[in-house]
């Protein structure tokens, strides 16, 4: 691995995540995917660990300094190595932790990020079967009442769903407004009105909770609402344009891991009466592997550096980072099992696992094919600068 001129504070952060990652994720990885449990117990080692508030600014309970989205892409990837699964409770907290802190007044963010940042999970929502790249087309809708509105509809595919206890909800307010009739709002668990649907029992992360968020009448106080009406869309898309870079370091976490045990397994493993891992051709498939890995990593934290600087909008870069890493977890994983051979297509070996972790994150906050859109706009807009 490169070196990429940590602080001495977030090399602590790594080296906790890591100790974290070996100690508390390994052990229960295959048993909490096998069974879909929820990592409760690690999610509070990781809150115990001061974790949680690496992303958040400092006057609210957190430690993000000047880097905040580094500090979440470091902590998640070093989460991710040992299990993408487990490693999203604290992802998908920070990604439904994001609309507040881009978009929330002081008194909203004095209301929910110390919590957070002490170990309060929160969640995402503005997927709908009918909205998901094309967001824009949701149906959930939010009514002024009084000094509240009414919400009513429905989200999938929620990661956290039913585990948090924080909601950044996006619902239209003016529907024939389009995206610029979409609103944001911070709903709370146990709200009247508020309901889960089923639990979804997927291929990979089932480590992670993923449900369907049901609202029937649900009163919520205009307060809640994070900027003015009508912002809610902005407040969605500047929140992908900070969170696709945890996603990339999700994947990226998945692919080192993978890499690991590939170099592992490959040291260990004799044929002919050596190990395998002497045979060029596998030391080339190695090789590819570990510059694809590094590649990822290079593209992802300066993106997350450039982030951190200030960039007002870095939607083609932070789309790079989440494309680039999530198509490279999925080869090196697939590889990978290539290298364990037989074995690495049971169970008895963790390596399945990855691929199937893997898969995912070319999928949400945004598919591949999307991010490919928005890096190709980005570029036709900076052409058209010139």
């Amino acid at each position: 691995m490169l070196e990429y001129f940590l602080t001495e504070e977030q090399q602590m952060m790594v080296e906790t995540a890591k100790e974290i990652a070996e100690k508390k994720i390994v052990p229960v990885r295959a048993e909490y995917d096998e069974n879909q449990t929820f990592p409760n117990d690690v999610f509070k080692a990781i809150a115990d660990a001061d974790l949680t508030g690496v992303y958040i600014p400092e006057e609210y309970g957190g430690c993000s300094g000047d880097t905040p989205i580094m500090n979440m892409c470091l902590v998640t990837e070093e989460l991710s190595k040992a299990c993408g699964g487990i490693s999203l409770a604290f992802a998908g907290s920070a990604l439904g932790t994001l609309p507040i802190i881009l978009s929330g007044g002081d008194e909203q963010k004095q209301r929910w990020l110390p919590k957070v940042a002490s170990g309060t999970l929160a969640a995402f929502g503005i997927t709908e079967s009918d909205a998901g790249s094309d967001a824009a087309s949701m149906r959930t809708t939010a009514v002024k009442d009084g000094g509240d509105y009414i919400i009513n509809g429905s989200k999938m595919f929620i990661t956290n769903g039913g585990e948090a206890e924080i909601y950044s909800i996006f619902a239209m307010t003016d529907k024939n407004k389009g995206a610029r009739g979409c609103s944001c709002f911070v709903l709370e668990k146990g709200m009247p009105g508020f309901e889960f649907g089923k639990k979804e029992d997927k291929m990979g992360i089932r480590a992670s909770a993923t449900r369907e968020l049901i609202f029937q009448d649900c009163r919520v106080p205009a307060a809640n609402m994070l900027g003015r009406e009508g912002s809610g869309f902005m407040t969605a898309m500047k929140t992908f344009d900070n969170s696709r870079p945890g996603v990339g370091s999700q994947a990226l976490g998945i692919a080192a891991g993978a890499l690991e045990l590939a170099v592992e397994y490959a040291r260990q493993r004799k044929q002919f009466g050596r190990p395998i891992i002497a045979n060029q051709g596998l030391q080339w498939m190695l090789a590819d592997m570990a510059m694809q890995v590094e590649a990822a990593r290079a593209l992802i934290y300066a993106t997350a550096r450039w982030i951190d600087s200030g960039a007002k909008r870095p939607t083609g870069p932070s789309a790079m980072a989440k494309c680039f890493a999530s198509d490279v977890a999925m080869k090196v994983a697939i590889d990978a099992i290539q290298v364990f051979g037989g074995v690495g297509y049971t169970k008895e070996y963790p390596i399945e696992k990855y691929a199937r972790d893997a898969k995912i994150t070319q999928i949400y906050e945004g598919t591949n094919q999307i991010q490919r859109d928005e890096i190709a706009l980005a570029l036709i807009k900076e052409a058209a600068r010139k």
